[in-house]
């Protein structure tokens, strides 16, 4: 199953990528969100290879997943692959200059099964991809609008800041 969308940001491509790469202010978030992360690489640089094992809640379930980064293409591509027991996902941001403060960010993702029960729940959730479609757009709009508040933070943070 393929989700896709799209949202325009008020912030240069360069910062959008910075802020989506961010990868420590990332775990902080999730951890917040009672998401349990490990780092199972040794980078200390971002870049390819770079993983987590992810634990979190899910329909009231303790779910498991491995996370890594397949490509690291700054400042215009940025694409993880995740397994779990059931499904394989690839996860693929995009993002292309408009202009010298606007960006496009396009967040595309994809959900395969491994099993035959992991079939018969995504074959279940094509009836409801409508709904679900629209759940994923609203979740793309959130990361846009958090990515373009993060750099405007920033942007004040620095002319505020003593020379």
């Amino acid at each position: 199953m393929k989700f896709s969308s799209r949202e325009d940001i008020e912030v240069a491509a360069e910062q959008v990528f910075a802020a989506l790469t961010d990868f420590p202010a990332l775990e902080l978030t999730a951890m917040r969100r009672n998401i349990e992360l490990r780092r199972l690489d040794g980078l200390v640089v971002p870049g390819n290879g770079m993983s987590w094992e992810i634990r979190f809640g899910l329909r009231g379930k303790k779910r498991m997943l491995v996370a890594s980064v397949s490509e690291f293409g700054a400042p215009e591509r940025l694409s993880f692959e995740a397994s779990s027991p059931n499904y394989e996902m690839t996860l693929t941001l995009v993002l292309m200059a408009l202009s010298k403060k606007r960006t496009r960010l396009t967040v595309a993702m994809e959900v395969r099964p491994r099993s035959l029960t992991a079939r018969l729940m995504l074959q279940s959730a094509r009836l409801a991809k409508a709904s679900l479609a629209r759940r994923y757009g609203d979740r793309v709009k959130m990361l846009a609008l958090e990515v373009e508040e993060r750099a405007n933070l920033t942007a004040i943070g620095a002319a505020t800041s003593p020379a």
